[in-house]
C-alpha cells in the first residue's frame, strides 16, 4: 500500500539524542523554588530526580501517561515561574531539531504526505509547539499526539491509533513510524499495523529498552534518509 501519512517520535529522532544530566536539571530546578533554602537545594533535587523516574518506570510497565505536575507533587513542591522557567532554560540545549528535518519535512510536503508527531512526554502540548516554532517547522506538523495529553505512552496501540486519526489516515498500513527505539516505536508502531522506520542513533538505557522484539521494515542512519525509504516504498506500491 502507498504510504500517506509519516509520523515522527521527537526525542531521539526529530530532536538528535542527547545525554542529558538529569540530577543536574533537577538540581537547578529545586535551587530555584520558591520557599526553598539553600540547605534544602540538594534533597528537593534528589526528591525531584527520583519522582520522575518513578514515573517514567512506571509508564513503561503500565503504558500510561503522565505529566510534569506530576513530578512536583510526587516530590511535595509546587512550581513556580521561576523553577519552571529555569528547567525549560536547562533542557534548551537538548531539544534543536535535527539539522536535516527541515529539509525532510519540506519533502515530504512536496509529496502531498501528511506528517505527524508523537511522542511520549511529560511536558504540555505548547512547549513542544513553542520549539518547533522556534526552529521554523511547525507549519509542517500536521497533527501531533503528545502522552501527557492522553491516558497512554507507546507502545500502547490507542495512542498511535489516535495519532493516525488526527491525521485523517484511512488505514494503519498508509502510514510509517519514523522513530528511534525498537520497543516504544517499531515495536509499538507495528502493533498498531504501520510500518516502521528505525533511526538507530540514540544511547537508550539497558533500563528502558523494553521487553519486546521487533525488527524495523527499513533502518537509515540519519533522518535525510527517510525520503529514500518512502520514495522506494511508494514506487514499489505504484
Amino acid at each position: 500500500m502507498t504510504v500517506e501519512h509519516v509520523i515522527f517520535d521527537w526525542a531521539g529522532t526529530l530532536t538528535p539524542w542527547h545525554t542529558v544530566d538529569l540530577a543536574g536539571i533537577w538540581q537547578e530546578t529545586a535551587a530555584a523554588l520558591d520557599g526553598v533554602g539553600a540547605h534544602e537545594t540538594y534533597e528537593v533535587g534528589e526528591r525531584l530526580l527520583r519522582a520522575e523516574r518513578e514515573l517514567m518506570a512506571r509508564s513503561r510497565a503500565t503504558r500510561c501517561s503522565a505529566r510534569l505536575d506530576r513530578v512536583f507533587e510526587l516530590a511535595g513542591v509546587t512550581p513556580g515561574a521561576r523553577a519552571l522557567a529555569t528547567y525549560r532554560s536547562a533542557w534548551e540545549a537538548h531539544t534543536f531539531v535535527d539539522p536535516h528535518a527541515l529539509e525532510v519535512l519540506d519533502g515530504l510536503r512536496e509529496r502531498g504526505l501528511g506528517v505527524g508527531v508523537l511522542s511520549n512526554t511529560l511536558w504540555p502540548a505548547g512547549w513542544h509547539e513553542e520549539i518547533f516554532e522556534r526552529d521554523g517547522v511547525l507549519g509542517y506538523v500536521d497533527a501531533a499526539v503528545y502522552s501527557s495529553e492522553v491516558p497512554w505512552t507507546k507502545p500502547h496501540p490507542d495512542i498511535f491509533t489516535a495519532a493516525m486519526a488526527g491525521l485523517g489516515a484511512a488505514s494503519p498500513d498508509r502510514c510509517a513510524f519514523v522513530g528511534d527505539r525498537v520497543y516504544e516505536d517499531v515495536y509499538g508502531a507495528q502493533q498498531a499495523g504501520m510500518r516502521t522506520i528505525l533511526v538507530p542513533h540514540s544511547s537508550i538505557p539497558e533500563e528502558e529498552l523494553g521487553a519486546y522484539d521487533a525488527v524495523p521494515d527499513a533502518v537509515v542512519g540519519t533522518l535525510k534518509n527517510v525520503l529514500s525509504v518512502v520514495d522506494e516504498w511508494n514506487r514499489t506500491a505504484v
